[in-house]
C-alpha cells in the first residue's frame, strides 16, 4: 500500500501506516524527491509514529532521502519516533545524527517553519 503524501503550504508530509517492505520505502523515496521538484517543496515531515519497528534498510533509505532533500534545497524532519523503536535502533546502532527528528507533527511543522526563517534571514544577510 503506498504511503500517501500530502501538500501543506510549503511543505509535504508522508505519514506512514504500518511497516514497509523494502519495495515500498524504495516507492516513498522516489515519490518524496519527485514531489519535492513537482510541488517546489521547502520541506518534508515523514511521519513514523505508526511504525514499531524501523530496520536498517528503512533507516538507510530515510537518511538518504533527508540528505538528497538538502541538495535539493528543502528540509526533512522525521517525527513521531516511538521510544521503543528508538530504543532499539541505538541498540542496533541506527542512527540518525544528521537527519532532524521532532516528537511530533507540530513540532516538526515548528521546525521547518523555524528553519525557512533561519534560511531567509541568512539570504537577506
Amino acid at each position: 500500500m503506498p504511503v500517501p503524501i500530502l501538500k501543506q503550504g510549503h511543505y509535504l508530509v508522508a505519514s506512514i501506516q504500518d511497516a514497509l517492505s523494502d519495495g515500498e520505502v524504495l516507492e516513498l523515496q522516489e515519490n518524496l524527491l519527485k514531489q519535492i521538484g513537482e510541488f517546489r517543496a521547502r520541506g518534508i515531515i515523514v511521519d513514523v509514529a505508526a511504525m514499531d519497528v524501523i530496520d536498517s534498510f528503512a533507516s538507510r533509505s530515510l537518511r538518504t532521502v533527508a540528505l538528497t532533500t538538502r541538495l535539493r534545497g528543502a528540509e526533512m524532519v522525521i517525527v513521531g519516533i516511538q521510544p521503543d523503536v528508538a530504543f532499539a535502533m541505538v541498540r542496533f546502532g541506527l542512527y540518525m545524527d544528521d537527519i532532524n527528528t521532532a516528537l511530533d507533527l507540530e513540532e516538526g511543522l515548528e521546525f521547518l517553519d523555524r528553519w525557512i526563517a533561519e534560511r531567509a534571514d541568512t539570504d537577506e544577510g
